[in-house]
């Protein structure tokens, strides 16, 4: 057998040109023709008994071409591939010369490669210092939410629905006075302010009063989700039931006793204050980080190939399908409710997925000019975290390779942005 490797007119994509022995070609056929003889039915012949050539005559001397080529190839394309350490990044677009019983079989596959990339400046890049301190405002904002979440509901009985209420309500909706389906609900809790409702319905609630019903006219959103709805004008017959009020308690030291471990509010503004410090480094690690991938980015030589691109969007598309699911949503209902194609939507991820891909490329080739490489006892370390993560036993997770690979590929990844940015002029 031999195989000829060489470059194509396109950039990052090469040809492999085959040619095997017909002994071995004809070899793979006897091997498909036992596996699938039970299938073929050939009068005098007891069904699979029929002898090879005998079949060839009934449906042709190429009925067996096809499962022949697939039988062989696969294994003679990824020894060629492992063997000319060609690191392809699409499936081979195969293109047959010659095949048959008794011949050589012939055939190319071009695939497009991973590509070379020419790093510029990453060590000395500057970057412009990110620090996020906590305010006082902050503070008192996030003790605003804890006393919203203990907020106690008392009954209103004397007044009308105000701004801030929660009106008690049944409600059905009308088009040209006939019910629509899903707008109707008995007892339905809506908060008067909270814009959750259609434009327009929840200042018209405002004013009513205890058992008051009330003839409420909107006009749906023109982007609403349904399109049955969007843009028509509807009427909403609505009868108040009840109206609750929430009642704010006092933020002293007893609420920090009654919504936390601490006895005094001053520990507990320190305690909120340290979190929120903490998730501000984590944004200002991030978000320099990820200033300093796009700064190195910005030096190289890189033209990525097609394919590259069209996996990492299936990998996005693949991560909305998996998020929708834990909605109860299919791919199909999100393209209906949002109006998209599946076309559309992968047009738009597809600068993402660039981004995505480029900054991978990069950081790959910064651990290989730099020959980044994890402590073995790190990896271990971290495989033992997992195992203690996911109650796996620790030995199982410890004679992982895939998992072993996937930590040591993480570990590089994550010291390469690390060296970039320590290696950066932070001004």
């Amino acid at each position: 057998m031999s195989v000829k490797v060489e470059k194509t007119e396109n950039k990052n994509e090469v040809k492999l040109s085959f040619e095997v022995e017909a002994e071995k070609f004809d070899e793979a056929m006897k091997k498909v023709y036992a596996k699938t003889a039970k299938y073929f039915t050939i009068p005098g012949f007891r069904k699979g008994k029929a002898p090879m050539n005998m079949v060839e005559q009934r449906y042709g001397s190429d009925i067996f071409n096809d499962d022949t080529f697939n039988e062989l190839v696969p294994d003679i394309y990824d020894a060629a591939i492992k063997e000319n350490n060609i690191q392809a990044v699409s499936r081979p677009d195969i293109d047959i010369t010659q095949i048959g019983k008794g011949k050589n079989l012939i055939f190319t596959a071009v695939v497009q490669v991973k590509p070379e990339v020419k790093l510029g400046k990453y060590k000395g890049i500057e970057l412009k210092k990110i620090d996020y301190t906590v305010s006082d405002e902050e503070i008192e904002h996030e003790l605003g939410h804890m006393a919203e979440h203990n907020a106690r509901l008392v009954t209103i009985e004397d007044r009308p629905v105000e701004k801030g209420d929660i009106a008690v309500i049944d409600f059905e909706g009308f088009l040209d006075g006939v019910p629509f389906e899903g707008g109707k609900a008995e007892k339905h809790e809506l908060e008067i302010g909270s814009n959750t409702f259609i434009p327009g319905f929840e200042d018209q609630v405002i004013g009513m009063k205890v058992d008051e019903e009330k003839n409420i006219n909107v006009t749906f959103p023109a982007d609403y989700f349904s399109k049955d709805l969007a843009g028509k004008p509807a009427q909403f017959k609505v009868k108040v039931h009840e109206i609750k009020k929430k009642e704010l308690p006092t933020i002293d030291d007893e609420f920090a006793k009654d919504v936390s471990e601490f006895d005094t509010l001053a520990d507990l503004k320190n305690s909120i204050k340290e979190k929120m410090q903490k998730q501000n480094d984590d944004k200002a690690k991030y978000e320099t980080e990820d200033a300093a991938i796009k700064a190195v980015c910005e030096n190289v030589e890189l033209e990525i190939p097609s394919a590259m691109i069209e996996t990492e969007i299936d990998n996005m598309v693949k991560d909305v399908e998996q998020r929708l699911q834990y909605q109860g949503l299919t791919l199909d209902q999100y393209y209906t409710l949002s109006g998209k194609t599946a076309t559309q939507m992968r047009d738009e991820m597809k600068e993402q997925a660039e981004i995505s891909v480029k900054s991978r490329l990069v950081l790959e080739a910064v651990i290989e000019a730099e020959k980044i490489e994890p402590d073995e006892k790190e990896v271990e370390e971290k495989l033992k975290e997992m195992a203690k993560n996911y109650n796996r036993p620790e030995e199982e997770v410890l004679k992982n390779d895939y998992l072993k690979d996937y930590i040591s590929n993480s570990m590089k990844t994550e010291k390469a942005i690390n060296f970039i940015v320590e290696n950066a002029k932070i001004k």
